[in-house]
């Protein structure tokens, strides 16, 4: 652990850097995350949806809890930053592969073996909020797979793990609050995961061309602190330019 803490001390710009990747990754994961669950609580009576999605909370906090332990054996890996490159890179282009249908997308619970296994033994209730649980740990372990592929240093990890907690609730809502006045910060999020995406997948050069220049640069402190600015820039330009000329349109505007 103290190898770990040194190296943020040594490179505390850098650890910036990936903290605030590791926000956004997290965020928008959570924004994904919650928007499946609240699909699939609403056949439920009113009064049961905000118990299923709170039973849901706490499973997801008690999975990403067990995510941790594993979190120092998996960083051994070093084949996790491509993979979890490839997975940022799919879950971009899935989003615009899917631009062109319209609405939220439907989470059919009755193709789940687990629902309708449990569904006539515990009731729609109990069996909505055990699928809950299923889907709380695929998206534990995805978003911690996010986050041990972006860095092996275990504090940042357990970190980033923290920061997908408080997301879900926090800065999660804040992010569909600000998308829904700025739809076009969708797009903009959808980016950024796509360039985070394609870092992590040049760690495949890094790893079979350690002393090539390039390689050098991808694991510097410059490097890192650039990909932040950028990722940055992304939200910021279109926001900066809506507010001063209208281009991209709020809600309520014409659709560009």
């Amino acid at each position: 652990m103290n190898v770990h803490l040194q190296q943020i001390l040594d490179n505390p710009l850098a650890a910036l850097a990936i903290v605030g990747n590791l926000v956004i990754i997290e965020s928008l994961l959570s924004v994904d995350n919650a928007a499946v669950l609240a699909t699939m609580v609403s056949d439920l009576p009113k009064e049961q949806r905000h118990k299923a999605l709170r039973y849901g909370i706490i499973g997801a906090y008690v999975f990403r809890g067990l995510c941790i332990l594993f979190a120092s054996y998996l960083i051994q890996f070093w084949f996790l930053k491509p993979l979890g490159g490839l997975y940022l890179l799919y879950l971009a282009y899935s989003q615009f592969a899917n631009r062109s249908s319209d609405g939220e997308e439907d989470v059919d619970k009755q193709k789940s073996w687990l629902y309708r296994s449990t569904l006539g033994l515990l009731g729609p209730f109990w069996a909505t909020v055990a699928l809950i649980e299923l889907m709380d740990l695929a998206f534990s372990i995805d978003n911690v797979f996010a986050v041990v592929a972006f860095t092996d240093n275990l504090i940042l990890i357990c970190g980033g793990v923290f920061i997908g907690i408080l997301a879900m609730r926090l800065v999660a809502q804040a992010f569909v609050l600000l998308m829904g006045k700025y739809p076009f910060l969708e797009t903009a999020a959808f980016v950024v995961i796509g360039i985070l995406g394609l870092k992590l997948l040049l760690s495949l050069f890094e790893h079979f061309q350690p002393h090539h220049p390039f390689s050098h640069f991808l694991s510097s402190e410059a490097a890192d602190a650039g990909l932040t600015v950028l990722t940055v820039a992304v939200f910021a330009v279109p926001l900066l330019t809506s507010w001063l000329f209208g281009v991209p349109y709020r809600q309520g505007g014409r659709q560009g």
